[in-house]
């Protein structure tokens, strides 16, 4: 659930950022549409780093006792 939030946090914040500019500087969706291929990249990158930290971390084996007595 927190790798769907992640993606969908980034993607309308830069929607959001988007339409603020195009409305603080007059364009219609120029930075809308940029700033939203910018988020679904920047969710992405996110979410990868996620997955591979969960990944890594289930891989590791936890510590064996020593039995050199």
């Amino acid at each position: 659930m927190q790798i769907g939030l992640t993606m969908v946090g980034c993607i309308l914040f830069c929607l959001w950022l988007g339409i603020k500019l195009d409305q603080w500087l007059g364009t219609k969706g120029v930075f809308t549409t940029i700033f939203i291929l910018l988020g679904i990249a920047g969710g992405g990158v996110t979410v990868y780093r996620q997955i591979d930290e969960t990944m890594t971390s289930s891989q590791k084996k936890p510590d064996e006792p020593d039995n050199e007595g």
